[in-house]
């Protein structure tokens, strides 16, 4: 049976307790729990410990509330091939293809591979990638051979419910996908009108529509006006969820028109320096709680990433986290409760 894990801060501490996530009552409507996650890196360093620790050792603990969940999507920010020519940039980031094991240990169902490290071993690796995750049985968007296979969305049916997510991404415009020519599914962000038709033919084919959307610069602790302004948008279209990634620091959340706008989910797991001032190291979870209506409720589990694994966090982390996401989701005119809930809909 699926079960719920609450974390809430009771007298400074962090009380985890199991209960049910999806034990729906007889007379309530079917919902489904969607477990969102930002920049999932298993190259480098990651990539090494894999060898030693094993493939479950990166997502550390959180591994069971992701098994208790019905759908999980994360960034995928790293190649999966034995392919060793790079192409030239500063940072280039590859796991062996066996390492795709990991997520399936997290049940990662869903990766977005419309980012910037996609294509760091050319179009071999990207091939190879997308490759290695079907034969895992991942699912995946944002890039492909042709324009066309990046642009397709995925859609799945969950207790009754349809649900279709579409990836984009703003980065590495060389990178974008043609006709005849692998690569990402590129927008440029203000530019409303060419998405709107994707968003209006999914709109008719799901119950749930949600955008996994790697866009804007590293390091960011607050989504500029521009982006502010193209996420109402995309709700305007038909979106009901954003799940923004990309600079590394989670951004707060924003409730807009009964929709969910993650500007930033951070990152799930990695081996990035870890900058004081920031604590790029601290994320969370995202649990989003849905029926056919839309979203319904956030649930935020906080975590945090040390010698290449993900945990949940500390008390003193957790509370950090969800004070300073109180702080930037307050001005986004969005409320977090103390123990890490927002309510999208009544």
């Amino acid at each position: 049976m699926n079960q719920k894990i609450i974390i809430g801060v009771v007298a400074g501490l962090i009380v985890v307790t199991g209960a049910a996530i999806l034990k729906t009552k007889k007379n309530s409507p079917a919902q489904v729990t969607i477990a969102f996650a930002g920049d999932t890196m298993l190259g480098r360093l990651v990539n090494q410990k894999i060898e030693t620790a094993g493939y479950k050792y990166p997502l550390g603990n959180i591994i069971p509330l992701l098994h208790k969940t019905d759908l999980n999507i994360v960034n995928l920010e790293t190649t999966l091939t034995k392919h060793m020519l790079r192409i030239p940039k500063v940072f280039n980031f590859r796991a062996e293809p066996d390492r795709v094991q990991t997520l399936k240990e997290g049940r990662i169902d869903i990766v977005s591979l419309a980012n910037n490290h996609s294509k760091d071993f050319g179009d071999i690796g990207l091939l190879e990638t997308i490759a290695t995750l079907d034969s895992a049985g991942i699912q995946h968007v944002g890039a492909g051979a042709t324009l066309t296979e990046a642009k397709k969305p995925f859609v799945v049916q969950k207790n009754g419910i349809t649900i279709g997510v579409i990836g984009y991404t703003d980065n590495e415009p060389s990178w974008k996908a043609e006709k005849n020519k692998p690569g990402t599914n590129f927008i440029e962000v203000d530019e409303i009108e060419s998405v709107k038709k994707d968003i209006r033919t999914l709109r008719t084919q799901v119950d749930i529509l949600i955008v996994t959307l790697h866009w804007g610069p590293n390091m960011q602790t607050v989504p500029s006006q521009k982006f502010v302004d193209f996420a109402h948008q995309l709700v305007d279209a038909g979106v009901d969820i954003i799940h923004g990634h990309s600079s590394h620091v989670f951004q707060g959340v924003e409730v807009y028109k009964n929709s969910l706008i993650m500007y930033d989910t951070g990152d799930l797991v990695d081996d990035y320096h870890v900058t004081p001032e920031l604590r790029n190291d601290r994320s969370f979870l995202f649990l989003v709680t849905a029926t056919k209506q839309g979203p319904q409720k956030l649930k935020l589990i906080p975590t945090l990433i040390s010698n290449m694994q993900v945990n949940l966090a500390p008390q003193k982390d957790a509370q950090a986290s969800l004070t300073l996401m109180q702080k930037r989701s307050a001005n986004l005119r969005t409320t977090v409760t103390d123990d890490g809930v927002v309510t999208i809909s009544k």
